[in-house]
């Protein structure tokens, strides 16, 4: 089977451990894995703040960049869900308009095709234990996007559970939000930041020594969190750890 990977601009400019992570997971389960160049940010910034005709351009090029490939896979929740949700409105919105009829298609010709990385591996391969090695205390995050757009329900949970060595502990309140939101805070400084630090707290107060989630969009908020608490806590993509063996582990 051949899939294109859908990096996504976070993980290609911030985190490119977990794109490098997705690759060597799928690969060590028999997939061949493209990049394709051409790809650049599915839009999501500037839908969610207002910006509905700007995003209109990067819909276009989503569908160009990735044409030809049975299946799209992603390592983000959020960005999956902007495709599969967000993109069907752009283009019916443009074609109500009586304009940009090649929106809706470009839209119908990528959501089907696009799987966030733990519902590909689930719902496509057919896999729950992948190999993996990771020797830690873990508690998962389940982002908004991946809870309630892609409905992503317990595959992440259930991936994690099957991995060798791993003691997977339950998070109180995993359903709230951590408080990232994409723009909500930069808009929404305070609250956000407060919402995080719940979430910060009630990982610690499962003695996990990760928290993970499947979107580093939370992470980073997370992540940054955790550091002005000075937390023991650290985070990790889901796709980093499926990633870990015992030849080759992640620290």
């Amino acid at each position: 089977m051949r899939v294109a990977l859908f990096a996504t601009c976070v993980n290609d400019a911030v985190y490119p451990s977990t794109a490098i992570a997705t690759v060597k997971l799928l690969e060590r389960l028999g997939v061949e894995v493209d990049f394709p160049a051409a790809q650049t940010c599915c839009g999501q910034p500037q839908f969610n703040t207002g910006y509905r005709r700007e995003t209109e351009p990067l819909v276009r090029r989503m569908a160009r960049a990735f044409e030809g490939y049975e299946h799209v896979v992603t390592p983000s929740g959020s960005c999956a869900a902007m495709v599969r949700d967000n993109y069907p409105r752009i283009g019916a919105r443009a074609s109500a308009e009586g304009r940009g009829e090649d929106l809706s298609d470009a839209a119908a010709s990528l959501v089907p095709r696009t799987y966030e990385l733990t519902e590909f591996l689930v719902d496509v391969l057919g896999v729950t234990d992948v190999g993996a090695y990771y020797p830690h205390k873990v508690t998962y995050h389940p982002s908004c996007h991946g809870l309630r757009m892609l409905g992503l329900g317990d595959r992440p949970r259930r991936l994690l559970g099957a991995v060798k060595g791993l003691e997977l502990v339950e998070l109180p309140g995993a359903d709230e939000c951590c408080g990232f939101g994409g723009t909500f805070a930069v808009k929404n400084s305070d609250v956000s930041a407060a919402m995080g630090a719940d979430k910060v707290r009630n990982a610690e107060s499962t003695g996990a020594e990760v928290l993970c989630a499947a979107d580093n969009s939370c992470l980073m908020h997370l992540g940054g969190t955790m550091t002005r608490l000075r937390t023991a806590v650290r985070p990790v993509h889901i796709a980093e750890i499926l990633a870990s063996t015992e030849e080759e582990p992640l620290a």
